[in-house]
């Protein structure tokens, strides 16, 4: 299979799909690689690496998407890569197709065989290509927290942990899952007050046994939710529903509620966002203010981290992407269910409930034809 790997086009993205050791495995089982030119270079990644591992380097992004039968990426398509898209064509990316109706229609429009990242789940209910992306939003949502709670940046003027004979701020995480425990952690190893709400009691008794005292569950309520928030200092939206818009846990009332100078940071945001007055950023332009609270809302917070993210994410992806190249989706789908959990789109027909519930659209009931 002719295997391409363009470069990231999305506004600071510096994450590539495939390192060098996986084109080495590629080529190993007979597979021909074609690597874009400069795909690397954000993740520190040389063209010369990729060459010495028996990649092709292909000069143009247009040509990559010409060429090849299999297309891994990061990020979903933008626009500009739309019409390079080809039907029969196997896309293997993060799409998270229910943020967006534009996408959805453009890659149903296209015939593509689309494998989300986000959708692939394992045995055990994990989502192992979700997860290390997780992992690292979630940490980072702290530390840009703490960023934009200093003042010259706007903020409240706090130092996440405080200092002896001063309070620490109170961090307020809505969901108990890979991002919220991620970005738990951190906090609570800064000093600062943590308060974890969720909706599954389990959860919330193993966050409680893990978690060091400087960390509460709460029932994620609107009851609960609406006091915790007008105390919070730095509020985190770590809301997922797989495969589903996120829901509007924070509402725009709620949000008012919130002390001026006061941070958000909705991780969600990749699925539409979980708080009501957040808007999709950039790491360019990374925030603005609505009723004096700062939202941070960056839909790519793991690409400002491209060594770390890039190994994070590749460690989980190859096995998959080589089981999808060795032996073609449908047979992969057949022998793998995680894989055919990740089939969204096949040929025009979308396969996935909670992109078509989200957009009141058909679906296939078989991925397979």
């Amino acid at each position: 299979m002719i295997i391409g790997v363009p470069k990231e086009i999305k506004p600071d993205e510096y994450r590539v799909s495939l390192i060098p050791v996986g084109v080495e495995e590629m080529v190993k089982y007979g597979h021909t690689v074609l690597v874009e030119k400069g795909a690397g270079l954000g993740s520190g990644v040389s063209d010369q690496e990729y060459e010495e591992a028996g990649a092709k380097l292909v000069e143009t992004c247009k040509e990559i998407y010409e060429r090849a039968q299999y297309i891994m990426k990061v990020k979903e398509p933008l626009p500009e890569e739309y019409p390079y898209l080809r039907e029969g064509q196997i896309i293997f990316t993060f799409f998270h197709f229910a943020a967006s109706k534009k996408l959805t229609d453009a890659v149903l429009n296209a015939k593509v065989i689309a494998i989300s990242y986000e959708t692939i789940r394992d045995k055990h209910g994990h989502h192992p290509i979700l997860t290390p992306m997780s992992e690292v939003a979630g940490r980072m949502s702290i530390q840009e927290g703490a960023k934009y709670l200093e003042k010259p940046m706007h903020g409240r003027g706090i130092l996440l942990g405080g200092v002896p004979g001063v309070a620490p701020a109170e961090v307020v995480i809505i969901g108990g899952g890979i991002v919220g425990t991620n970005a738990a952690k951190v906090a609570a190893g800064l000093g600062a007050r943590v308060t974890i709400l969720d909706v599954n009691m389990d959860r919330l008794r193993y966050l409680d046994d893990i978690m060091p005292k400087n960390v509460v569950t709460l029932m994620s309520n609107p009851q609960n939710i609406r006091e915790k928030i007008a105390d919070a200092d730095l509020l985190i939206g770590a809301v997922l529903i797989e495969g589903a818009r996120a829901p509007r846990i924070v509402t725009r009332n709620m949000v008012q509620t919130m002390k001026a100078g006061a941070v958000i940071i909705d991780v969600a945001i990749d699925q539409g966002g979980c708080i009501e007055t957040s808007k999709p950023t950039t790491h360019s332009n990374p925030i603005y203010t609505e009723y004096d609270v700062i939202h941070y809302c960056v839909t790519n917070i793991p690409g400002a981290v491209g060594r770390t993210s890039t190994k994070a994410l590749t460690n989980v992806t190859l096995a998959y992407a080589l089981e999808i190249a060795n032996k073609g989706y449908e047979r992969a789908a057949r022998e793998n269910p995680a894989i055919m959990r990740g089939i969204n789109m096949v040929k025009g027909h979308l396969t996935n409930r909670a992109v078509a519930n989200a957009f009141g659209m058909n679906m296939k009931s078989s991925v397979l034809e």
